[in-house]
């Protein structure tokens, strides 16, 4: 309310003086809306203002004829058309004008859409930015279905939006429910529509296998048609608003815990707007029975992968290394990961099963796996060592097979008789071992003895073994030896 000492200057400035809704705004300190209201209230008719001429007017009819056969030229491109035909003006001020006269489409009437209970489910992710797991980025997003006619949602939480995650969505939907319904509703997500024209739509070869063994019809909407799934629009709205500000959780399934206590209890304390009589938990309840049943098994939701393990036994998923067997590779072989593990296949069947990582760079190992590994290659160096002492020192494979049958270590003995070999040479092992086992000393250290005694015995210096590498560089270089003189001097001066 103003004083009524106002009103009355109010309209004795717009009556007696002629002055402008603007210029009495100003005039006296109030805002247009309060002069407007207070000359209508008392009956005064406002004249329409006269309108200021503008520079763009002579270009009006122009920016018209084109606005009509182009209704989307940018404002931008019709400025600079119009200037070439002469108009002075900046592009800010031309833009607001074309704004006014630009066409705009009439609006669009929608029908409201009414299912029967049990008929029809729409499904959608919702992206809720992102978290960090180790050294990896991870995008949070919630696979979200909603039963059409009670309303009820199922929410689950996912650290990436992969065909696996959005089967296991699926199944797990299916069961929370208690049953299936007859179709499901998808727009143009990857994992379920691969190729899209006009109104030829080719849905995703594993979609289809998941509605075969729940028996139900994958259905897309319209691009662009949010109203067409507007119950899972709202209900991820509301999950935005009602569910997610403030939140705090531990990890996945501490969160996936809470969002199925807001399904049941948040969501389903909602009046049911097919029946305001129930709420959603109850309508849900008089829905259940009608739903289809589930099959026998669940399907497997898992996301398949042909990956290629190459000179280390590790097969790469998911920006983590997975470790295999280590007779697998050099070969193709099949990862099947769930959102919580990863199995590596091969052509006999499982041949790795870890526990998913969502790190970055991780190795995920198991101990067996190493172990085997490890096991493997010591053989090898037994199996070379072997292979080279039976070939130069004959006579060696008698001694390390007695060896072995009194309880020596065979890997020791093989490896104490090639340094033998390397120091002293094929002829003087060989001369040395068959000496051993004359005397029945089946021991690497009797050889050593035999050896050391005979180099003792023929007054020969004691062998040395000095590895070049096999650079020319340093085979021929010559090395001049220091004189000796200054060590005489007993560390005087020189």
């Amino acid at each position: 309310m103003i004083p009524k000492e106002l009103e009355e200057r109010i309209l004795r400035l717009h009556l007696v003086e002629g002055w402008r809704l603007g210029t009495i705004a100003r005039g006296v300190g109030v805002h247009h809306n309060t002069v407007k209201r207070v000359l209508d209230s008392h009956g005064v008719p406002l004249q329409p203002e006269p309108k200021r001429p503008s520079i763009v007017d002579p270009y009006r009819p122009y920016i018209e004829e084109m606005l009509a056969r182009h209704p989307k030229l940018p404002a931008s491109r019709l400025h600079a058309m119009c200037v070439e035909r002469g108009y002075p003006g900046a592009e800010g001020h031309f833009r607001s004008i074309v704004r006014e006269l630009r066409p705009r489409p009439p609006a669009e009437a929608y029908q409201r859409l009414r299912t029967l209970p049990a008929e029809e489910a729409q499904v959608d992710w919702a992206d809720f930015g992102k978290v960090r797991i180790g050294r990896a980025w991870r995008v949070l997003s919630a696979y979200v279905m909603v039963l059409s006619w009670s309303r009820m949602p199922y929410v689950r939480f996912f650290y990436d939006q992969r065909m696996g995650s959005f089967l296991a969505g699926h199944v797990a939907a299916f069961a929370f429910f208690g049953g299936v319904p007859r179709r499901c509703l998808y727009d143009n997500l990857k994992s379920a529509v691969t190729t899209r024209r006009g109104q030829a739509v080719q849905f995703n070869a594993t979609l289809l296998e998941l509605a075969r063994h729940y028996r139900y019809e994958p259905r897309p909407v319209a691009p662009y048609r949010g109203n067409e799934k507007g119950r899972v629009e709202r209900r991820i709205r509301h999950l935005r608003t009602s569910f997610w500000p403030g939140r705090r959780h531990d990890d996945l399934e501490d969160l996936n815990a809470q969002v199925r206590t807001w399904c049941l209890e948040t969501a389903g304390s909602r009046p049911c707007p097919e029946d305001r009589t129930l709420t959603v938990r109850e309508a849900w309840t008089e829905e259940q029975p009608q739903l289809r049943p589930l099959p026998g098994d669940d399907f497997p939701a898992e996301d398949l992968l042909q990956v290629r393990c190459g000179k280390q036994p590790y097969v790469r998923f998911d920006l983590n290394d997975y470790s295999v067997p280590h007779d697998r590779v050099r070969r193709r072989l099949t990862v099947r990961a769930t959102p919580t593990v990863v199995r590596v296949l091969d052509s006999d069947g499982v041949v790795a099963h870890h526990v998913r990582s969502f790190d970055k760079g991780a190795q995920v190992e198991d101990p067996e796996h190493l172990r085997a590994l490890a096991e493997a290659k010591r053989q090898a160096r037994e199996q070379r060592g072997l292979d080279r002492l039976h070939h130069t020192v004959p006579s060696a494979t008698t001694l390390l097979q007695g060896a072995a049958k009194r309880g020596h270590n065979l890997g020791s003995a093989v490896a104490g008789l090639l340094r033998l070999l390397d120091t002293w040479g094929p002829q003087a092992v060989e001369g040395a071992v068959i000496e051993c086992l004359a005397a029945d000393a089946l021991h690497v250290a009797a050889v050593r003895q035999v050896l050391d005694r005979r180099q003792q015995e023929a007054e020969l210096p004691p062998p040395s073994r000095v590895e070049l590498p096999d650079d020319p560089r340093v085979r021929e270089l010559t090395v001049v030896p220091h004189a000796l003189d200054a060590y005489d001097l007993g560390g005087r001066d020189v």
